[in-house]
């Protein structure tokens, strides 16, 4: 039972989200998803020439070798034909695809591969709830928290959206922090897991490509790796043994080095994450094994499935020689792209997408293609999904405001 300080803390929580405060952001967010769709449809990249002459020449950084195909800085035009790339709108690379039912195929296993997806996060979602939500509410919390995510994911964050749109279900705050701590730490701790078992099954040796080295912030690519690969690792340590061992000694060895001058304008927020641990180990104390075995095999299936998405997109336009590796570069990408200081503005996702498949995709011409339509599914797909739940959602829990 919920102490009279945490149900205080509850109604304020619950208090900040009211039905009349967050209207305006879902009317925004609904003509920002068809708005947003037709601007990167319509955005301009350049994209290697597979037959005739092209009328722009890549003059970027000779180091690397690997072009940003969305800065114009980086080509010149060319007036004899001889460049090798020509400029495009994404619409227009869509319009060259050449559409078979062998690419049906592997499209629609994409967006199967995308369904599973959705599906393990919606039963491990009821799993940590302890059976409290049932099918339809695990469905609609799902996809809000990915509509969420999409909308506004390095300003609001989405631990904070996500614990509302749990509360709202009827589920009480303590609660909800919990599912939603331990959702996150399962999700670092499939990465930490896998990795390993791909070093054994592909080889280090294959999955950091040469031409990477000094690509970002002039560092080589094996270390870039190895240190965002140690921060989660140092992170899944440090909250497992916050919420399954020492709890109050987690929280006061934090406050202790919040303390520090440099360091103590975070400690409101260290203070909030101590009582978000404390609470979560209460709340996860004595639950039994098959609990677990099945929240975590949920999120293996789940993870599992997202990193497949490319690979069957790509096999819808060219065999792909090995799908293992493909799989597997995928893994080192994802934390190259977690520890960018500027994600995706400053070409940085750009460059890692074509740095890592270059070798394994043999016609780079497709790489546009290959990106827009991850995006639709990984991205537009949760946009339009959330403009259809959210109001009929918002109207069927008002009573638990």
């Amino acid at each position: 039972m919920a102490t009279s300080g945490h149900k205080d803390e509850e109604k304020d929580f619950r208090s900040k989200f009211k039905l009349r405060k967050v209207l305006l952001p879902v009317l925004i967010g609904m003509i920002a998803a068809g708005w947003l769709l037709w601007r990167d449809l319509s955005k301009e990249r350049f994209e290697l020439v597979s037959d005739g002459p092209g009328n722009y020449a890549w003059v970027g950084d000779a180091e690397t070798g690997i072009p940003n195909l969305n800065d114009p800085e980086q080509f010149v035009e060319v007036s004899d034909g001889s460049g090798q790339y020509k400029r495009m709108t994404q619409r227009e690379m869509l319009r060259q695809v050449e559409w078979t039912w062998y690419s049906t195929f592997w499209i629609l296993m994409a967006l199967i591969a995308t369904a599973f997806r959705d599906l393990g996060y919606i039963f491990r979602i009821r799993v940590l709830s302890d059976g409290h939500l049932n099918w339809r509410q695990s469905f609609n919390v799902t996809f809000l928290w990915e509509f969420a995510s999409a909308l506004s994911p390095s300003v609001v964050g989405g631990s904070g959206i996500a614990m509302f749109i749990i509360g709202r279900e009827g589920i009480a705050l303590g609660r909800a922090t919990a599912i939603v701590l331990v959702t996150a730490l399962m999700d670092e701790l499939f990465y930490v897991i896998m990795v390993p078992i791909v070093f054994v099954l592909v080889g280090m040796d294959n999955l950091f490509p040469a031409q990477l080295d000094n690509a970002f912030w002039g560092l080589p690519i094996k270390t870039i790796f190895w240190v965002g690969y140690s921060f989660i690792l140092i992170l899944v340590g440090l909250i497992f043994y916050g919420v399954f061992f020492r709890p109050r000694a987690f929280k006061f060895a934090l406050l202790h080095v919040f303390r520090l001058r440099f360091l103590r304008r975070w400690r409101p927020l260290v203070i909030k994450v101590g009582d978000d641990i404390a609470i979560t180990s209460i709340e996860l104390r004595g639950k039994p094994k098959r609990f677990w075995g099945k929240a975590f095999g949920a999120t293996v299936f789940s993870w599992a499935s997202r990193f497949l998405v490319i690979n069957f997109i790509a096999a819808a336009f060219f065999d792909v020689g090995d799908h293992l590796l493909l799989y597997a570069r995928q893994l080192v990408m994802w934390v190259i792209l977690l520890i960018s200081p500027t994600p995706g503005g400053s070409g940085v996702a750009e460059v890692a997408f074509s740095g890592f498949f270059r070798d394994l995709l043999p016609t780079l011409g497709f790489i546009g293609a290959i990106a827009i339509i991850w995006r639709l599914f990984s991205y537009y797909l949760y946009l339009f999904m959330g403009v259809i739940i959210l109001p009929r959602w918002l109207r069927r829990t008002k009573g638990n405001v």
